[in-house]
């Protein structure tokens, strides 16, 4: 198989979903890596779609609004990770001493947890990574959610049993982004996302710019909900624009750009 036909494979993938990594285009490619990555290069170069850490994005509005299954934790951790890292920075200045606080599953907010290890707080999660993290490192309070435990996507959830911890504020990250609100594919981070909510005085989201050009099945919480949103300088206008119409807070890191 030759460039132009690799390229044209990448570009044609990008027509049904909003992402590809390096490491599922080397798979489906049958080529190295530094040989996606050359393609990817190329693409890019073209402005037929648009290179982010970790692999190759369509171009907003580019691909079919198909609802997107949830990228496996493993996956979504590796990707767009400098981004992840100064988000959970600046939402770490939301906290003060003495806070209790809700950290919800997810990559980015792994990354929060690991900022407030040695701060003096309580902190409720229900994510396996960062409860094995905090326990192991962490000097914080720590509460973990109760109930079954589910490999994918990494949490503890009991659909039976309320959550009796409440918080002044309940950080969260999004499967992906639109005016409907925060959308996810699996319904457990749904409903887990929803009876949280109820138990925070305020919603902080941490969500990297890739996350607005993904379309997930299900609204977990209209935009309405949100106080504040971190995400990184890749955010578009049009984009910026829909959060601040809706009320939302909005807050930019520099320098994270997953462009």
């Amino acid at each position: 198989m030759n460039d132009l036909v690799r390229q044209r494979q990448i570009v044609e993938l990008l027509r049904d979903r909003p992402f590809a990594s390096v490491r599922e285009l080397q798979e489906r490619l049958g080529v190295s890596a530094a040989t996606v990555r050359r393609d990817i290069d190329k693409i890019d170069g073209t402005g037929a779609a648009r290179k982010v850490y970790g692999g190759i994005s369509a171009l907003d509005g580019a691909a079919h609004k198909a609802p997107a299954f949830a990228r496996p934790y493993d996956e979504n951790r590796d990707l767009a990770v400098e981004a992840k890292r100064q988000i959970a920075e600046l939402a770490a200045t939301m906290v003060a001493d003495g806070d209790s606080i809700i950290v919800n599953g997810g990559s980015t907010c792994f990354h929060l947890g690991v900022k407030l290890a040695d701060r003096n707080i309580r902190l409720f999660t229900n994510s396996m990574p960062l409860a094995s993290y905090l326990g192991d490192h962490g000097k914080c309070s720590l509460t973990i959610a109760g109930g079954d435990l589910h490999r994918e996507p990494r949490v503890v959830y009991a659909p039976s049993q309320p959550l009796a911890f409440y918080a002044s504020k309940f950080f969260l990250g999004a499967q992906g982004i639109s005016a409907d609100g925060l959308m996810e594919s699996h319904p457990l981070m749904v409903r887990s996302i929803q009876e949280f909510s109820r138990n925070a005085d305020q919603i902080v989201v941490l969500a990297d710019s890739r996350k607005f050009a993904i379309q997930a099945r299900d609204v977990s919480l209209p935009l309405s909900r949100i106080g504040t949103l971190i995400t990184d300088d890749g955010l578009s206008d049009h984009n910026a624009r829909m959060l601040e119409d809706a009320g939302v807070l909005l807050r930019i890191v520099s320098g994270g750009s997953v462009t």
